[in-house]
């Protein structure tokens, strides 16, 4: 890549990490459909798989005392199980018309939260299960792992700090596990690495902004910026979804 697109990657990677460590979720959402606007999702999302666990560790330095695994362990076991699909789906089928449905299925979600609909679940380990799998198929074919476990939360009401924590643990063990699925795919490359490692300045500036400003937001305006992000994330989705098939028929 030439350094001006270096320069744009990193800003947006900046952004992208900032937004992770401020409220638990974002990098991928935020940077994905910046980043396939410029190069193929074969080379976009296997950097930002290779970038999340650094900027997951330094998010969880302030916030592990706040992460409950026992809680959590079974929607970890089900994302792995849910992650080789995913990047099925990314290597041998188009991933489009997915993006889409799932696209439409968490503006529709989120929208229902932010009007103030919810039912917390009372057996978090059984819903644990599709909520998991989901995720990890979304991870694998989008690296977009995110929005099934964070309406999932939200929905349970959980407090900011364990909101974060539970949600960077997830998607730290999530790419963790799926990196040596990316390699063997021939997904990550060298390039992919190198590219990733010039990234890695912007990446953890973000995230260290990030945490610092988290403390400062109140409880209520915090549960609304995730709902109003998950919500967006979900019209990009759609809208990157349809752009991408009516680019592909017009090229036909």
């Amino acid at each position: 890549m030439d350094v001006i697109t270096i320069i744009l990657f990193s800003l947006v990677i900046l952004v992208a990490a900032f937004t992770q460590a401020l409220t638990g979720l974002g990098f991928a959402l935020v940077s994905v459909p910046i980043l396939v606007s410029f190069v193929s999702p074969k080379i976009s999302v296997p950097i930002i798989i290779v970038l999340t666990p650094p900027v997951m560790i330094t998010i969880l330095i302030d916030l592990w005392k706040h992460v409950q695994l026992k809680r959590i362990w079974l929607l970890m076991l089900m994302g792995f199980a849910g992650m080789p699909f995913g990047t099925y789906l990314l290597v041998y089928l188009d991933v489009q018309l997915l993006k889409i449905i799932i696209g439409l299925t968490i503006v529709l979600f989120g929208t229902a939260l932010l009007l103030g609909y919810s039912r917390r679940f009372k057996n978090e380990k059984i819903v644990s299960i599709p909520i998991g799998f989901l995720s990890g198929i979304l991870g694998g074919s989008t690296s977009m792992s995110g929005p099934p476990v964070i309406l999932f939360f939200s929905n349970q009401g959980d407090e900011k700090n364990v909101f974060r924590a539970n949600l960077v643990t997830y998607f730290l063990f999530l790419h963790l596990s799926i990196i040596p699925t990316y390699i063997i795919s021939g997904l990550v490359t060298m390039d992919i690495v190198q590219t990733a490692f010039l990234l890695l300045p912007a990446l953890i500036v973000g995230a260290v902004l990030g945490v610092k400003f988290a403390a400062k937001i109140d409880e209520n305006i915090f549960r609304k910026v995730i709902l109003i992000i998950i919500v967006l994330s979900g019209f990009i989705s759609v809208i990157t979804g349809i752009t991408a098939i009516q680019t592909r028929t017009i090229c036909y």
